[in-house]
Parts: structure tokens; C-alpha cells; sequence
């Protein structure tokens, strides 16, 4: 399992890694290697104290930390036994643009042709299956992945349900977002209880606020243990957020912190 503050580490490369280093070694901590990190307790201790220099407020220091923890440094799944499944849910990831689609966005809308799904969600539908081998539910799958379910696995409607975007009778195209998609899902099997046990497919650095996103909804859900998740990019994404990890995670945490945002708010003026 991926281990917090590791997952981080290793997406920077060996580069960074020589780096960190050099910098430590130059500064008195040759001691401190970035591939043995401090532990969690350590770390809290770390950033209170820092956040409480900087606003020179150790109240609000102490509020905000556990935020930043989950955010910045917690990237390990919580994770069922495939056994234990009931439904999969699958999320994609990015896509690629065709002669006729052109550079779309996966929110808003356009009136282009549907883009290509792209290879990442070819990758998606792989682990997907690779569930279905295991423990056969049923799979509800964004279009992307649910395209590459029929195309390769010979998947049909008495198994997949596929999560289509929304055309409008002028052949506008509003894409969902990862929170939509879930939504749509509940809507299908109409409600989140009747899911039971849910296995989260999406990419590995999308797969913390994919199973967040389906708790928010009501689902019961989980990775698996058995299957890996994809970790790859594609260069040719239509999305630009999803062409590399550096981006991608910076993205990620901004949505994270979006969502954290907008429910403290909520909780504090639940009456606006």
C-alpha cells in the first residue's frame, strides 16, 4: 500500500531527489533522507508550529493543520477485499481530442463530437475488468471507460451501466464532473444503499477524491486491495491538468481544499 508522504515523494523523480540531497547535506541535514520521512506525529508538531509563526496565532494554527495534513500529505485508500463488493463504479480520466471534437473541457459545454477516451481510460477499463474477473457486479462506468468495456471486454447493458454526458437538442455537450458522474450513478440504481459495498476505480492520483466524492453521494465505497490502479499520463490529454503528475496533483489538492472549503462554510452559516 502507498504510504503517506511517499506517494508525493516518488512522483517528484530522482532528480528531486538528489536535490533534497544536496540542499539537506548543505544545510546540516545530511542525516534526513526524503525516502525515510518523518512520522505523522512529527510532522503535525512541525507544521502547528510553522502555521502558528507565520499567523502568529496558535489557535487557528491548530484548526487548519489537519486540513492541510489531509490535503498535502494523505494519500493512502481506504480498501475492501474484492469479496466484499457489491458494485463497481469507475471514473475517468481525461481524453483526447479528435478531428472532430477538437480541445474539449470535461466540464462546460461545447458543440463539438464526442472526443476520443484516450489511452489512460483504456488503462481504467483494464482494472475494471480486472475486477469483474474476480467478483462479476455490476459496473457503473464514465463513457470513456464504459467505451473501452464493450469494445475490449464484450460488456453490454445487463452488466454496465454507462455514464453518458449530457446533449442538448442543439447538440451542446456538457461533460460531468467527478461529483455529477456520482450522482448520476446513485440516480440509476436510485439509491446509494442499494450499491452495498462499492469498488472506486479511477486513477491512482484520482482515486482519494473519486471514493471521497462517492461517500459525499451516500455510497459505502472503498478501492480494492487485489487491483493496482493506473498511475500513467497522457502527453495528449485534452484536459491540460491531466498531461503530467506535478500538475495533476496541484489540481487535485486545489479541488480537495474547494470541496474541505465549501463544507466548513456550510457547517459554520448552514443559513448563508
Amino acid at each position: 500500500m502507498t504510504t503517506r508522504r511517499n506517494f508525493l515523494i516518488s512522483a517528484s523523480g530522482a532528480a528531486t531527489s538528489s536535490l533534497l540531497t544536496a540542499t539537506l547535506s548543505a544545510c546540516g541535514g545530511g542525516g534526513i533522507s526524503p525516502a525515510t520521512p518523518i512520522s505523522d506525529a512529527e510532522l503535525n508538531t512541525q507544521m502547528i508550529g510553522k502555521l502558528t509563526s507565520e499567523l502568529n496565532d496558535a489557535s487557528t494554527a491548530n484548526v487548519i493543520q489537519p486540513y492541510l495534513m489531509d490535503v498535502g500529505f494523505t494519500w493512502d485508500l481506504p480498501r475492501v477485499p474484492v469479496a466484499e463488493i457489491n458494485s463497481i463504479v469507475a471514473y475517468s480520466f481525461g481524453n483526447r481530442p479528435n478531428a472532430a471534437s477538437g480541445n474539449t473541457s470535461s466540464t462546460g459545454a461545447n458543440q463539438a463530437a464526442l472526443p476520443d477516451p484516450g489511452p489512460i481510460n483504456e488503462e481504467l477499463a483494464d482494472a475494471v475488468h480486472q475486477i469483474y474477473q474476480l467478483k462479476p457486479v455490476k459496473v457503473f462506468a464514465q463513457w470513456e471507460i464504459a467505451r473501452f468495456l464493450v469494445s475490449k471486454y464484450q460488456m453490454n447493458n445487463t452488466n454496465l451501466h454507462s455514464i453518458e454526458p449530457i446533449i442538448a437538442s442543439d447538440g451542446a455537450i456538457t461533460y460531468l464532473s467527478t461529483a455529477g458522474a456520482a450522482s448520476a450513478m446513485v440516480a440509476i440504481e436510485g439509491t446509494a444503499a442499494a450499491m452495498g459495498t462499492v469498488a472506486v476505480v479511477g486513477h491512482r492520483d484520482h482515486a482519494k477524491r473519486c471514493i471521497e466524492t462517492s461517500v459525499a453521494v451516500g455510497m459505502n465505497a472503498f478501492a480494492v486491495q487485489e487491483v493496482t490502479l493506473p498511475v500513467n499520463y497522457d502527453l495528449e490529454s485534452g484536459q491540460p491538468w491531466t498531461r503530467n503528475r506535478e500538475l495533476y496533483l496541484v489540481h487535485d489538492m486545489l479541488a480537495q481544499i474547494a470541496t474541505k472549503a465549501a463544507t466548513l462554510t456550510a457547517q459554520a452559516y448552514p443559513h448563508g
